[in-house]
């Protein structure tokens, strides 16, 4: 997670290409979590709220929301993009939220893209101390985006981000850049995550594994995209980010470089695909289905 920290990841470009969460993730963490009556006070917290799309998102089934992050560039993001007196951003991690709220406070807590990085040995006792009886929790997230129809291309992605030593002449690939364990318990959709049951009951698991067909509620972030907008999305992993602190002297074609080895990554992968090769300097136009893993794991405080 100190990726997010570094000088060369953009929290901007994060917020502009990575994929939103659609309505149903939403209508599912709340149908699970059951609101209380009107008028009662209700408190969210978004952890790892990142750009605060989460937050923005739930602000108004809640009357108050706090929304936490370790990184000061994401919650200056956050805040510039935010205009909802409801919710308030404060940097910390998720290790240490009773220094931002009190004991059963906590209506709903959720966490987005962020808890597979939680150091869960601290957490569970964090979250129990907050939640409040009857209160839940919802994780959710998602990983390694497959292009239907175009497995060759998809194959080459897996390659060039999760492979190591040359991927290409001179060209190291992204696999030693990925912070861990947080990657690999992300990929396997948090399964090693378990609930313990002394404070949590109710617990429910959705899963979709990248590819297969399932229903709305576990297959929730598939979508056609233009090739362009895949590359955009690419550039915003982490490896990607400490592949380039790892290799300044490899300049991109976008900083008026040979390229690096996102670059050539898709010059691998348009080769691969015909119609993508034929349309030339177009490429970045042809449309694709790209159709990420997702989980969500959500329990109720006892």
């Amino acid at each position: 997670m100190a990726t997010f920290a570094r000088p060369a990841f953009s929290a901007k470009a994060y917020a502009a290409f990575r994929p939103a969460y659609p309505a149903s993730v939403f209508r599912t963490v709340l149908g699970f979590h059951q609101l209380p009556l009107t008028g009662s006070e209700t408190t969210l917290l978004d952890i790892g709220c990142g750009h605060g799309l989460i937050a923005r998102a739930l602000s108004p089934h809640f009357h108050r929301v706090l929304a936490s992050d370790p990184s000061a560039g994401m919650l200056e993001q956050a805040r510039q993009t935010t205009d909802d007196a409801k919710i308030t951003f404060h940097q910390g991690r998720a290790e240490n939220i009773s220094a931002l709220t009190g004991p059963a406070s906590i209506d709903l807590a959720v966490a987005g893209q962020a808890a597979h990085w939680f150091d869960y040995s601290v957490v569970w006792k964090e979250l129990a101390r907050v939640l409040k009886p009857g209160g839940t929790i919802a994780f959710f997230g998602y990983m390694d985006n497959v292009l239907m129809g175009a497995e060759q291309a998809t194959a080459i992605m897996e390659k060039f981000f999760y492979g190591f030593g040359e991927v290409a002449p001179g060209m190291e690939a992204m696999g030693p850049y990925w912070e861990q364990p947080g990657r690999n318990i992300l990929r396997g959709l948090l399964r090693s995550v378990e609930v313990p049951g002394d404070h949590w009951k109710d617990v429910t698991r959705l899963e979709h594994e990248p590819g297969k067909q399932d229903n709305e509620d576990a297959s929730w972030l598939r979508k056609t995209m233009k090739l362009g907008e895949v590359e955009a999305y690419t550039h915003t992993f982490s490896c990607y980010t400490s592949w380039k602190d790892a290799h300044p002297e490899i300049k991109s074609r976008a900083e008026g470089g040979p390229g690096d080895v996102v670059d050539v990554m898709w010059d691998h992968m348009i080769d691969s695909v015909p119609e993508w090769k034929a349309m030339g300097e177009r490429w970045r136009e042809a449309e694709v289905v790209s159709d990420w893993g997702t989980y969500i794991i959500m329990a109720r405080r006892r």
